[in-house]
């Protein structure tokens, strides 16, 4: 277990090193999305509204943070591992190396669960200043880091699998921008017709952003769907590490 870590670090440093000299844009661009979502949502469209028996901006407030998680994960997991892979060689030197392939997937995965959190923290704190209905709790804040963790797996696979920063960029519009929209983080699917319903229901993000919205505001805990996100992170590993170790890539 300490090899582990000590491993998956020593991946990771690289990519910390480069977020650590680039602070300003990393801390600016992870702040961009999530205040525009919440204004043009909490303040715009659903201004003085409320969904599932709280005030709006309590609800879409986890919900965007699911979002952060989601984006920040997967965008800046697949970008670098595209990069490296592509224009670099850097990734094949790191496979040379006397690692672990369980090292390499989750050290990979590290900067993106950092650029999630950061998001994430940043939407918590305006949702703390915002409103009351939402509680700060350790269990939300390993909720958030179980989310990132799924979405950063994900975009490990996404660039493994992309060819050029194009197949990279469909990939992004085909999965995350539906998702962002359509899995509960910012209006409630029960109106969705059944067929819909159940297609987003196999979704990670729904059942993110069910288990963040459900701890964030007390309600009653999802652990179906906190099985189906510890699910998908698991798959995501698994397909990462075969992937890796099939050369597939």
């Amino acid at each position: 277990m300490l090899r582990l870590l000590d491993e998956t670090m020593r991946v990771a440093y690289g990519d910390l090193c480069f977020m650590r000299r680039n602070a300003a844009s990393v801390l600016v661009s992870s702040m961009v999305a999530p205040i525009l979502y919440l204004v043009a949502f909490g303040y715009g469209m659903r201004s003085g509204s409320s969904e599932g028996g709280v005030d709006y901006i309590a609800f879409v407030v986890p919900g965007i943070i699911a979002i952060s998680s989601m984006t920040a994960g997967f965008s800046s997991t697949s970008q670098k591992i595209l990069i490296q892979r592509l224009f670099h060689s850097s990734f094949d030197e790191l496979i040379l190396c006397p690692v672990g392939i369980s090292s390499i997937v989750f050290g990979k995965s590290v900067v993106g669960m950092v650029r999630g959190l950061l998001g994430s923290a940043i939407m918590l704190s305006l949702g703390l200043m915002l409103t009351d209905d939402i509680h700060l709790t350790p269990w939300l804040i390993l909720c958030i880091m179980l989310s990132c963790f799924a979405f950063s797996m994900m975009g490990v696979m996404a660039g493994l699998l992309a060819n050029n920063s194009q197949t990279l960029a469909m990939i992004s519009n085909l999965v995350l921008l539906p998702m962002t929209f359509m899995c509960g983080t910012l209006f409630s699917t029960d109106s969705f017709p059944g067929p819909v319903s159940a297609a987003i229901g196999a979704l990670p993000l729904t059942h993110s952003s069910e288990v963040l919205r459900s701890v964030a505001l007390g309600w009653d805990f999802p652990w179906a769907s906190l099985g189906v996100v510890a699910a998908y992170c698991a798959a995501f590993f698994l397909a990462d590490y075969r992937l890796i170790k099939k050369g597939r890539y």
